[in-house]
């Protein structure tokens, strides 16, 4: 199943390199798009569900790392959660 990284700037002007077990990821984000913290999570957390479906289809088991990352992204959000104008954009995709 191919995989894909795909990089965020948030407010802060800090930077992580995500992971998606899948190109789902692709179908939810856009590279240059700023999305508004909540509808990134919103985003982020039903392209890993699909993705971790997938997973479980094809290996029977979710992918434990995908689960990781949502919750490290959620994490990272929560530094900004009191920011009503909080956007994070989406700088680009890469293959994992």
């Amino acid at each position: 199943m191919p995989a894909m990284h795909y990089r965020l700037s948030w407010p802060d002007a800090s930077e992580t390199l995500c992971y998606s077990p899948s190109l789902v990821i692709q179908d939810y984000l856009r590279p240059g798009n700023d999305y508004p913290l909540p509808e990134l999570l919103t985003r982020v957390r039903e392209a890993t569900r699909i993705a971790n479906e997938r997973v479980q289809a094809k290996f029977g088991f979710t992918c434990s790392r995908a689960g990781d990352q949502l919750l490290q992204t959620e994490a990272h959000a929560a530094a900004f959660a009191t920011d009503a104008e909080a956007r994070v954009r989406v700088l680009s995709f890469e293959p994992a």
